[in-house]
């Protein structure tokens, strides 16, 4: 395993490999991954979040924005009291978080990564993050609440009583470390996407500069423009697409027409 480095696949045999060489767990004998994985159409982007996009002093905006969906949304979505269940909510349906999106599943990440044919002039790539290891740099008091829950990633209902605010979740230590949070159920594309999300303790944090300080925990797979047809049209095979991740008819509709165009 080439830790915090670029594994480059020339065939659909050699991706397979680059995904799920490491998913062998010794202690159970099975092939359990400790990794999760986030598919880009372009190599070159990094891990900033859509709250760093929205312009200067989005770490001083980020609580009004919260403040506000909540306000307005409430009618239409309850998810309780927590932020954590708040923000995953809001994250779902577009708003800027300091929250990214993960999935569980190699294919899926393969799938976001291929799902624009208008960018197969680029070389994709697939990240890679041992979410289990990366508990090791978490501070002990969320450190101890999963060991507690014998869980390797929080829900909103654990995070909840140990850092109910970002300040509190910002407090337990100086240096930046990583949350993987678990969202509830909200509709069957969480389900479907087999999807969980990433915090950073800083909203100011950006994860891929963090991860460069943890080479051990991350390793990428580029995907080269010329193998992402073959990429695609496999996945398509495997029923890997909109209709199946995107429940409804607009999934449907992208899947059709994606299938539909022709190179």
């Amino acid at each position: 395993m080439q830790h915090g480095k670029d594994i480059v696949v020339s065939t659909w045999a050699e991706l397979q490999t680059a995904l799920f060489d490491h998913s062998w767990d010794e202690n159970i004998s099975r092939f359990r991954s400790s990794y999760i994985y986030r598919g880009t159409w372009d190599k070159a982007f990094d891990l900033k979040t859509s709250i760093m996009r929205i312009g200067p002093k989005y770490e001083q905006l980020e609580p009004h924005l919260l403040r506000n969906f909540r306000k307005y949304a409430y009618s239409n979505s309850a998810p309780g009291d927590s932020i954590w269940n708040w923000l995953a909510v809001a994250q779902h349906h577009g708003l800027p978080t300091r929250l990214l999106d993960w999935t569980y599943s190699p294919y899926v990440a393969l799938h976001f990564a291929t799902a624009d044919l208008d960018r197969y002039d680029q070389d994709g790539c697939i990240w890679c993050v041992n979410y289990v290891k990366s508990k090791e740099f978490l501070p002990p008091q969320l450190r101890d609440t999963l060991q507690d829950e014998g869980s390797n990633v929080f829900t909103p209902e654990m995070l909840q009583p140990v850092a109910p605010t970002f300040k509190s979740l910002k407090s337990f230590q100086d240096q930046d470390y990583v949350v993987f949070l678990e969202p509830p159920s909200l509709d069957a594309r969480i389900v479907h996407q087999y999807a969980l999300f990433s915090m950073m303790s800083d909203v100011k944090a950006e994860l891929s500069g963090w991860l460069q300080q943890h080479p051990e925990l991350y390793f990428r797979v580029i995907i080269p423009k010329k193998l992402k047809w073959e990429i695609r049209d496999k996945l398509d095979q495997a029923n890997i697409t909109e209709r199946v991740l995107f429940p409804g008819l607009s999934g449907l509709s992208q899947w059709l027409k994606r299938h539909y165009t022709h190179s």
